[in-house]
């Protein structure tokens, strides 16, 4: 155990086995059986992913992470209907995805809103090409736009936003459509620590005041113990699961909560997961030539 003294990840209090006795209970909005993904590469077939299976419940927020190379953006991108499986499936509340649609919403990491569009113009593009009228349209991309802070942006254009207010902006757009899941591919990931703190905040409690569950892709682990009900870790070469980690920390989340035990503890428990100590090798150390005298040792000057 750590100098913390930490609790084991899986000891969970009582109010904890409760929210995950009532969450199991829920309906499963999403579930993924069997699910393999290869590829034709000049090296030869390459499997990305390989039997993946997963149940995700109705408004829970399931995060993925692991090793580069494990096959999370394409796990996501499979389950968006943006790339079909090799074999197995993707069921949503029963139904076959074999395609993007409307009941998915997608938020990437990049930037995707269209330039040439206002906050306003972005926000009901989905709505109007699903058949809503304009009225209606606008009148709903206000009342997003309000619930995202922007009400004295709404006809700027994303060129004259911040990062985080861009982004704020995409999980709208894809919110607007009311998807019954939103995938979100490490969508804060560009954005500096104070902002992706602040993007953190707003997505719990937008996901707090929603009906929308929350499949979210990130590689930093703070996030994804802060931000998960359950986090699913996965192995690279080939992305298989691992482990799915039910999160011991109470919610409400807050950020004071980073430095509890049990947060800690998970955090520590999956980052044993993903970097072993046995799996230590040779192309982890540099091979450096000195190139300064041997009497100036810098870390003498401390």
């Amino acid at each position: 155990m750590s100098d913390f003294n930490l609790p084991d990840y899986k000891q969970q209090s009582p109010e904890v086995r409760d929210r995950f006795e009532r969450l199991k209970q829920r309906p499963v909005t999403m579930e993924v059986k069997g699910l393999t993904k290869t590829f034709n590469s000049h090296h030869g077939e390459v499997t990305a992913l390989k039997n993946i299976d997963l149940k995700i419940h109705k408004r829970e927020f399931v995060c993925v992470i692991g090793p580069s190379g494990c096959g999370k953006s394409t796990l996501i991108r499979i389950l968006a209907g943006l790339e079909q499986a090799s074999a197995g499936q993707v069921l949503l509340d029963g139904e076959a995805v074999t395609r993007p649609g409307p009941e998915r919403g997608m938020v990437f990491q990049g930037y995707t809103l269209f330039p040439w569009l206002t906050v306003k113009r972005n926000i009901m593009f989905g709505l109007i090409e699903s058949g809503m009228n304009k009225n209606h349209a606008e009148a709903e991309a206000r009342e997003w736009i309000e619930l995202i802070g922007l009400g004295k942006f709404e006809n700027s254009y994303p060129h004259q936003l911040s990062g985080g207010m861009k982004q704020r902006v995409a999980i709208a757009r894809a919110l607007a459509n009311r998807p019954k899941i939103l995938l979100m591919d490490e969508p804060f990931g560009a954005l500096d620590a104070q902002t992706r703190a602040k993007m953190q905040a707003y997505l719990m409690e937008i996901w707090k005041n929603i009906d929308v569950t929350v499949f979210f892709i990130t590689h930093d682990l703070d996030e994804a113990v802060y931000l998960a009900d359950r986090i699913l870790v996965l192995k690279a070469n080939p992305g298989e699961v691992q482990e799915l980690i039910e999160v011991p920390v109470p919610q409400p989340r807050n950020p004071e909560q980073f430095l509890s035990p049990e947060f800690l503890a998970t955090k520590k428990h999956i980052e044993e997961l993903i970097h072993p100590p046995s799996e230590e090798s040779d192309d982890d150390h540099l091979n450096l030539v000195r190139m300064v005298p041997v009497n100036d040792d810098v870390g003498s000057v401390f």
